[in-house]
């Protein structure tokens, strides 16, 4: 049970920060519409879709998968950005990077717990058996916020409309391209949802899996060699 607050707390916070991080993109760029409608902010109250945020993640961390879910989105204006061609890809790209920087911050945290622990290994050792202990609580926080916040990047990057990655995609198509990848718009989430049903049954799925554990490894390391510095 532990955990699964932990994970979702996680959560509620990482997907309030990617889309504040669209916001704050936008709001630099030239547009305040976020500003205006109260959602340039960390408050989780501004930001939390009662099921993507709490309904979705906890019907999956009971049923045995991985918890998953999202904020209500960040209202752009694009035709207020300073340039909108360029400048609307950037506003996309902030939010998964936010999450990029989220686990980073864990991993730096995860590798300072572990680090400064390992002078004092008795103590350590003795704590993290104690599973309310603080040392085994900020071990379990930032390991799920170096996990919650590469899928996040990664799945926000997949360019599929109407995910962060398609205005990156979209960017770079020529015209003719461009219009029709465009259209798929109009279907909504559809296309996120048929995507997600491809994760569960074909190869897209162990692709997007090896692109997590290959991102996570590289987290990991950030991690170990922060160890390696304290040891």
């Amino acid at each position: 049970m532990e955990r699964i607050v932990v994970q979702l707390l996680v959560l509620v916070f990482s997907v309030v920060f990617h889309e504040f991080a669209h916001g704050m993109a936008a709001y630099r760029l030239g547009d305040d519409t976020a500003l205006r409608h109260g959602r340039l902010t960390l408050n989780p109250l501004n930001h939390v879709d009662p099921v993507g945020s709490i309904v979705v993640p906890l019907v999956l961390a009971f049923t045995g998968g991985m918890m998953f879910g999202w904020a209500k989105p960040v209202p752009v204006r694009v035709g207020q950005l300073n340039n909108p061609r360029n400048d609307h890809p950037k506003v996309a790209a902030a939010g998964p990077l936010a999450n990029l920087l989220l686990a980073l911050v864990s991993a730096i945290g995860l590798g300072l717990v572990v680090g400064l622990g390992s002078h004092h290994q008795g103590t350590l050792q003795a704590m993290m058996s104690e599973p309310r202990s603080l040392p085994a609580f900020l071990v379990l926080l930032f390991q799920t916020g170096i996990m919650l916040n590469i899928m996040l990047a990664l799945f926000n990057l997949m360019p599929v409309p109407p995910l962060d990655g398609s205005w990156i995609l979209s960017r770079f198509l020529p015209l003719g391209p461009r219009l029709q990848y465009e259209n798929l718009r109009r279907f909504g989430f559809l296309p996120v949802i048929v995507f997600i049903v491809l994760l569960q049954v074909s190869p897209v799925g162990t692709f997007f899996s090896a692109l997590i554990h290959g991102a996570f490894s590289s987290f990991v390391g950030v991690t170990e060699s922060i160890v390696s510095l304290l040891s």
